[in-house]
């Protein structure tokens, strides 16, 4: 990222609002047709039906916002007080608001996202990961999940999202059969056009935001590095590079339990998971690390393909000027947090063992 370049804004922030307008808007726009072909055209037989078409269009057709899981431990504040206190004090540090669910999985990954239609702030924190880091790293997390808030995400804005949830889900409404019969075969021609057209509008919004997406990773680095320290932010993107070896771990651990492989009895192999994957990656060596920062930098380790490569995301906060600790986690906030979170790790851990192996 050159000089600066951070606090630009994006140049494709015109057409990626005007893209999300339009996209948004056609679904409105046939529901507005077809309640009024519905309404004002009973002189002709053929204008209620269109209109009745034009709706079930519309519904079908229409954003879907992102939902609670069912299947995960979501946590409210009355659940873990002494966390969301803590996420509180992080997002005002970063010039935002907190969140109003967190939600507890087993993957080595954290993110922020928005539910329902009312678009509430979400935080799901991965235990593969939360459960490697050490209490100041998870400030780092903390601030930099909540930075993508503070610091304007396109891809997590209302408008830009729902316009991204509604084209890929017109990409799949579109898609053509497979082994089409006749008839599908001519509505397979028939929906070329639009397929096309909604395939190429999700290709371009997606490449409009790519750029502001990766902008908006490297601000949040800077946001990491502000609460818990440029060497603290630093730590946390080399944990990164060892994920996937924290997703072998617990595919291991889950099969050891499931075959009884080495004594352990699939009951209670989840006692002391997450201890014992801390155990694993803490003892990675340092060498270890410089090889696979090295690996990062030749093959562009990247989290995902809206994220900057992990080594120029390193790179740039170690380069900067070292920032100390805005917060801290101190030992007591820690262990109470670690009690608010003993019922879902459990749960979680359990999940891991009965499911990962597959």
């Amino acid at each position: 990222m050159r000089r600066g370049e951070a606090e630009e804004p994006g140049r494709d922030l015109a057409g990626t609002l005007a893209i999300s307008t339009v996209v948004n808007g056609i679904t409105v726009a046939l529901a507005v047709a077809g309640v009024l072909l519905l309404v004002l055209g009973w002189s002709t037989v053929v204008q209620p039906l269109v209109g009745a078409v034009l709706i079930v269009l519309a519904v079908v057709l229409r954003p879907r916002f992102a939902s609670l899981p069912d299947n995960e431990p979501v946590l409210q504040r009355a659940d873990a007080p002494r966390l969301f206190a803590r996420i509180d004090e992080v997002a005002a540090a970063v010039g935002t608001t907190g969140v109003h669910a967190v939600v507890i999985g087993p993957d080595a990954n954290a993110s922020v996202t928005l539910v329902g239609s009312r678009q509430r702030r979400v935080l799901y924190l991965g235990l593969g990961l939360w459960e490697i880091l050490s209490p100041q790293q998870r400030l780092a997390l903390l601030g930099h999940e909540l930075g993508h808030y503070a610091n304007g995400d396109l891809r997590r804005a209302k408008n830009v999202g729902s316009a991204l949830r509604s084209l890929a889900l017109w990409c799949y409404m579109l898609a053509p059969e497979p082994s089409p019969t006749f008839l599908e075969r001519f509505a397979n021609l028939m929906l070329a056009a639009p397929r096309w057209a909604a395939r190429g509008l999700l290709a371009l919004l997606d490449g409009l935001t790519m750029r502001t997406s990766q902008r908006a990773e490297y601000l949040a680095d800077r946001a990491a590095a502000r609460i818990a320290s440029s060497e603290t932010a630093v730590e946390l993107l080399d944990l990164l590079l060892v994920t996937d070896a924290v997703d072998i771990e617990l595919r291991r651990e889950s099969v050891l339990a499931q075959t009884g492989i080495g004594g352990r009895s699939r009951r209670d192999a989840w006692d002391g998971l997450w201890e014992r994957l801390a155990t694993h990656v803490g003892s990675v060596p340092e060498r270890e690390y410089e090889r696979l920062r090295r690996v990062s930098a030749l093959r562009g380790h990247s989290v995902d393909s809206t994220h900057p490569p992990t080594h120029a995301r390193r790179q740039c906060v170690s380069e900067g000027e070292p920032r100390p600790a805005l917060l801290t986690l101190d030992d007591d906030t820690s262990a109470a947090i670690a009690t608010e979170l003993a019922a879902a790790r459990k749960r979680v851990a359990q999940q891991v063992i009965r499911d990962f192996a597959g």
